[in-house]
This record gives C-alpha cells, sequence and structure tokens, in this order.
C-alpha cells in the first residue's frame, strides 16, 4: 500500500529550510516557488522523490535569480 504524501507538510518544511539557506530572499517568494515545483511534481506517478526534485529546483531557480 502506498504511504500518503503530505504535500502541504513539504512545502512547510521546504520553505522553511530554504529560507534559512536563501535568508537575502524573500521567504514568501520561496514559498511561492516551493509550492510552484511541488504542485508540478505532485501529479507524477512516483511521489517518493517530490522533496528532493522540489528543492533541487528551487535551489536551481535562487542561484540562476542571485546572477
Amino acid at each position: 500500500m502506498a504511504t500518503e504524501i503530505d504535500h502541504e507538510e513539504i512545502i512547510r518544511q521546504l520553505t522553511a529550510k530554504l529560507s534559512e539557506k536563501y535568508s537575502g530572499v524573500d521567504s514568501a517568494r520561496i514559498g511561492e516557488l516551493v509550492r510552484e515545483e511541488v504542485s508540478a511534481l505532485a501529479e507524477r506517478p512516483v511521489q517518493d522523490y517530490v522533496t528532493v526534485l522540489a528543492e533541487r529546483a528551487v535551489k536551481k531557480s535562487l542561484k540562476r535569480s542571485e546572477k
């Protein structure tokens, strides 16, 4: 039986983690990016990697915007 994924909890945790790491970026902006990525991944058949994939995508986006 598959485990239910709490996407809202993933969003909260990743937003907090990335807001700490990227303290110069508005946490609301980070939250938006995280929500977008998690939402895009939510419909994928394999949910085991949603957290990791969303975190990588948001970090990549934040690094691009730093330049």
